[in-house]
């Protein structure tokens, strides 16, 4: 890293203390995150917890914080011998703070909280700084820090995003090191963070080495905004499929519940650390509960925030029954519209507001959701259906008939009625063994009878006759 450039206003109230050489052993942070041995790098989650809350109170976000401080130290504020980590070229602890004006060294060096309180300080202000910025971009989508994240190391040619001499990208810029390391800690599952559409006139490179930037706005899709600063009830995006929600904020707890990919679930309460102090995950946990009311525990790395504003409107979805093979109804024209139960059923884009999906015949009683996702992404709400049972029960078989009732085998839960023509002389219900006893009014001996069945749906089966012996 380097320096600190200290501007009047830019500071947040948290980050005060840091200027006036106070208040980091008070400090909000060591409380929120407990105390812990002197001298000695805190348990990975205990540092994660430090990390994170500086980066809240600073309104950074915290994937960006914890993967400059990765970047810089692997979060070590101490060597293995228990001293200050101090690099060559006089960086100091987990931040590697160089500049050191208005700051207390021995603070730096020894106090975990003030030196990241000073490092989150030196990112927040160069936030602030003449620097290429993303159109309609805020301070929580992670790819508009690209180029605040360069000048917490310094925008020297070294970290100039292209090569000067050909335009083609430089992975080894300080920068992309760092969203490399948001990308695998943060995310973990190959996601990618938007990509910039640089060119070698973007640039110009000073005698000095400082770089000038000629383009000040970059126009960019599929931005990741931080999860950090979701609240209590507001709604997520499922990234993987089937993602384990599970009953305790760590990868070892039982897994309660799964969501499909692109399920919406909704936020329960703050988010949590891993419980397992030692556990080297940058990621934090979320409780959650899914639209049919199931609820637990999911990583940080498989979500994404869902916003109405850009959401497609939800489907209009006609009945769907155990005899279909084809899912009918209307949605914004050219969105894809899926629609999926324990797994993707089937998908199809819209033509003129109108959607068929092709899909298997499906059970009476299944649950099947149906959604939009249009080409930036953005998920609606489900429209939930359950399959109509449409099948009528077979015809009674192994039928007997007596003088006074009559058995035989249907559907389970069914309801039977015995007929003498016209005239209903018995009714009963199939047991969950799938057979029947029906008491029936008194009959002659060869008098034939009727059975019917009905299931739950209202559907009847074909009568099946049989003689009263």
């Amino acid at each position: 890293m380097k320096s600190v450039f200290i501007k009047a206003g830019l500071l947040t109230c948290l980050l005060v203390g840091i200027i006036t050489q106070e208040a980091s052993a008070e400090s909000t942070l060591a409380t929120k995150c407990s105390l812990f041995e002197k001298n000695t790098n805190p348990p990975f989650q205990q540092m994660n917890c430090l990390l994170t809350n500086a980066a809240i109170e600073a309104d950074i976000p915290p994937e960006v914080v914890k993967a400059v401080a990765y970047q810089e130290s692997g979060w070590s504020q101490f060597t293995k011998k228990n001293e200050p980590n101090i690099s060559p070229d006089v960086g100091i602890g987990i931040m590697q703070v160089t500049d050191t004006e208005n700051l207390d060294v021995e603070k730096l060096k020894y106090d975990i909280t003030y030196n990241i309180e000073a490092g989150v300080k030196i990112l927040n202000d160069k936030y602030a700084y003449d620097l290429p910025k993303i159109k309609g971009a805020g301070r929580h989508e992670i790819e508009n820090w690209y180029f605040p994240i360069m000048a917490y190391n310094g925008t020297k040619a070294v970290n100039s995003p292209v090569y000067k001499s050909n335009g083609e990208k430089n992975t080894a810029a300080y920068q992309e090191e760092v969203f490399s390391i948001i990308e695998k800690a943060s995310f973990l599952t190959g996601t990618k963070l938007a990509s910039f559409p640089f060119e070698s006139s973007d640039f110009v490179y000073e005698s000095t080495d400082n770089i000038k930037f000629n383009k000040s706005v970059y126009t960019l899709n599929n931005l990741h905004t931080s999860v950090y600063f979701l609240k209590k009830g507001d709604k997520v995006v499922v990234t993987i499929d089937n993602s384990k929600l599970r009953g305790k904020p760590t990868t070892s707890s039982e897994v309660k519940n799964t969501a499909l990919k692109d399920s919406i679930l909704t936020i329960n309460n703050d988010f949590s650390y891993d419980v397992k102090s030692t556990i080297e995950n940058q990621f934090v946990w979320f409780p959650v509960k899914t639209a049919e009311g199931k609820s637990g525990y999911i990583s940080s790395a498989y979500i994404k925030r869902w916003d109405a504003s850009t959401a497609p409107s939800k489907p209009k979805v006609n009945k769907i029954t155990d005899q279909d093979v084809v899912i009918t109804g209307k949605a914004s024209s050219n969105v894809k519209v899926i629609a999926k139960g324990t797994k993707i059923m089937g998908q199809k884009t819209a033509k003129n507001g109108i959607f068929k999906i092709t899909i298997k015949k499906q059970p009476a009683g299944t649950k099947i959701s149906i959604y939009a996702k249009d080409a930036s992404g953005n998920i609606s709400e489900s429209t939930r259906m359950t399959v109509i049972d449409k099948t009528p029960p077979a015809k009674p078989s192994n039928n007997k008939a007596t003088s006074k009732q009559v058995t035989g085998k249907s559907e389970k839960g069914a309801t039977i009625t015995i007929h003498k023509g016209k005239k209903q002389i018995g009714k009963g219900t199939v047991d969950k063994k799938g057979k029947f006893t029906v008491k029936i009014i008194k009959q002659k001996k060869g008098t034939l009878v009727n059975i019917v069945a009905k299931d739950n749906a209202g559907n009847k089966s074909n009568p099946s006759s049989v003689k009263v012996k």
